[in-house]
């Protein structure tokens, strides 16, 4: 019998990919490659400890970003669809990341879940770069800051940890946001953002969904309460508290413990 392609080499590949259009693309082809059963649960390579990122935009830590500007200003609503762009361009990399680190590890269907977030992800930012050209402009003309990848580093060595930190805190923070952003741009008369936002957080939902499902595996396994493993987690990896005020009812169609969340409040 021949052997199936390694989805790990896929996954790396896609990584490794610099051009964001090409990485709209790579991701999307191992997600659908994978479910149509092209690839094998093989992981021979590690994955790479940062993935390849295009020239522009110049990455800066978040303490150095410039300021948005007035939100109603052509800079501010610029640099909030700039922003935007970026987290989901990240937000590729941190699902195929996922799944290549950690696939082995967890099995079939968390390789599946994931390589269905990238994919989600690569449209979501398919559809932003889409909208900021009709602003006359495009990902990469402002900078961006590096803080989303940070995370990814400091939880490289547990699948636990990665979960509790990247899906169910930094993911789970777009819940909160995300429905005061659409009526901000609602506001400014921009009904495709607003349509485009809607979208992205019908979808975010079920990713937290999903990273939430798979750490409570892990929880089983350490013989922990879910919260209580979540909460120990996060102290440890994630510096300071989240913050509120809390989307509830989006945190819990995505399975996450609101209680769990109030003790982690600053």
């Amino acid at each position: 019998m021949t052997r199936l392609p390694p989805v790990g080499d896929a996954i790396r590949a896609a990584l490794l990919t610099p051009d964001p259009a090409a990485k709209v693309m790579a991701a999307r082809k191992v997600a659908r490659d994978w479910r149509l059963g092209r690839l094998g649960l093989t992981f021979d390579q590690p994955m790479p400890d940062r993935p390849a990122r295009p020239v522009a935009p110049e990455l800066l830590p978040p303490n150095r970003m410039p300021k948005r500007g007035k939100a109603g200003s052509e800079r501010g609503r610029l640099a909030l669809w700039h922003a935007l762009a970026h987290i989901e361009f990240v937000a590729i990399d941190l699902a195929l990341d996922m799944a290549g680190r950690f696939g082995a590890e967890m099995g079939q269907d968390f390789v599946s879940d994931f390589l269905g977030v990238a994919a989600d992800e690569a449209m979501h930012f398919a559809l932003l770069e889409r909208h900021l050209a009709t602003m006359n402009s495009s990902y990469g003309a402002m900078p961006a800051h590096d803080g989303l990848w940070q995370a990814a580093e400091q939880t490289a060595h547990s699948v636990a940890a990665r979960l509790a930190v990247v899906p169910m805190v930094l993911e789970a923070r777009g819940l909160d946001v995300t429905p005061s952003t659409i009526e901000r741009v609602t506001n400014h008369g921009d009904m495709a953002g607003a349509r485009i936002l809607t979208r992205i957080l019908d979808d975010e939902i079920r990713h937290v969904a999903i990273g939430s499902k798979h750490f409570d595996e892990c929880a089983r396994i350490q013989d922990m309460t879910p919260e209580n493993y979540w909460i120990s987690l996060v102290r440890r990896h994630f510096r300071g508290g989240l913050k509120p005020p809390f989307n509830d009812s989006a945190r819990l169609a995505a399975g996450l413990s609101l209680s769990a969340c109030a003790v982690l409040a600053c």
